[in-house]
């Protein structure tokens, strides 16, 4: 039975994303050889940390958790690809390991899916290949007695990008996810890349653009607002754009409500369990982050709701209980 195209099951119900990946990871109490074995056993560089390469060294933990999250009601998960560029993994020595770990990553992700939608074919679940920020910026310099100097150059981004974009297509995603957006340079040689990527390959794959408001400023961390975020990609022909990270619920709903009323797209939303504690550690319940969640539902915020650091399936169980519950959000006429 062939899988019901996302771009217009999202016109009938809140669709659920799945949360945390590096929350559930930390739960497995790993060690150095965990992130080595069978693909990196004489590596010169410490790996413990470097979450990727579990799609490579230990698949059956990143199937697992794919699993849960979709056990929980999520229609779609993210693979676990976070940093799977060349530029992320330069800080390990592992630029030639990229297309496998988005290969890979993408592969047991959609083995994951397909066993779920078969299972239930009523409620098909999807696959989105998460594209993260890296962690260089093209826009703001890292040495403040140098204002010009950039640690990386728009083409470089295009490059790794494509790279990954490749691997991510081959694997089997459904969706690609461009993601924790603090420059949103970055994002556009990441959405550059997915349009060369998608003619060369001819492929149409939905893309979904999420933001991150690093504080109570309401700006990204290059200084936009979100509503410049959002024109500035509005030009793109993208599937949804929102908002993740940083912030709890509670905070992200004012600059949710900016996106409702602005984008010409679905929008989603993937909060935090709260704001980290002293410890670094999230510690709202299911619970609350679900009474806050509601209130987006309730005004009709989002298409696309789930949940990001410090969330687990006992979050995501919570909000897809809640989704159900509440209308599609529609988009506004511009």
């Amino acid at each position: 039975m062939k899988k019901r195209d996302i771009r217009e099951l999202v016109k009938e119900r809140i669709l659920v994303l799945d949360g945390a990946m590096g929350t559930m990871i930390q739960q497995y109490d790993l060690e150095e050889e965990d992130f080595r074995k069978g693909w990196f056993e004489d590596h010169v560089k410490p790996l413990k940390g470097n979450n990727d390469l579990l799609s490579l060294t230990r698949p059956e933990i990143i199937k697992e958790i794919h699993a849960k999250y979709f056990e929980a009601g999520a229609d779609i998960c993210e693979t676990n690809t976070f940093s799977g560029t060349t530029v992320a993994q330069a800080d390990y020595d592992l630029e030639k390991a990229v297309y496998d770990i988005n290969f890979q990553s993408a592969k047991i992700a959609k083995e994951v899916a397909d066993e779920f939608s078969a299972r239930e074919p009523n409620k098909p679940r999807y696959v989105a290949g998460a594209i993260g920020p890296t962690n260089r910026t093209c826009s703001i310099s890292p040495d403040v007695n140098d204002p010009a100097f950039r640690a990386i150059t728009f083409d470089e981004l295009v490059e790794a990008y494509s790279l990954q974009v490749k691997a991510l297509i081959e694997g089997g995603v459904d969706l690609l996810l461009v993601e924790t957006i603090f420059d949103t340079l970055n994002a556009k040689a990441a959405l550059y890349a997915i349009d060369v990527v998608q003619e060369e390959m001819k492929t149409d794959l939905p893309i979904m653009i999420s933001g991150t408001i690093t504080d109570a400023s309401g700006r990204t961390l290059t200084g936009q607002t979100t509503e410049a975020f959002l024109i500035s990609i509005s030009h793109l022909p993208v599937f949804s754009v929102g908002l993740n990270c940083a912030l709890g619920a509670k905070e992200l709903r004012q600059y949710l409500k900016i996106m409702d009323d602005k984008a010409p797209f679905y929008v989603s939303a993937h909060p935090n369990a709260g704001l980290p504690n002293s410890f670094g550690e999230y510690e709202e319940t299911p619970e609350i982050m679900g009474e806050q969640i509601e209130e987006f539902l309730k005004e009709g915020l989002v298409n696309i709701i789930g949940g990001c650091c410090g969330t687990t399936p006992a979050h995501i169980r919570v909000i897809a209980d809640l989704a159900k519950k509440h209308e599609v959000r529609k988009i506004k006429s511009q």
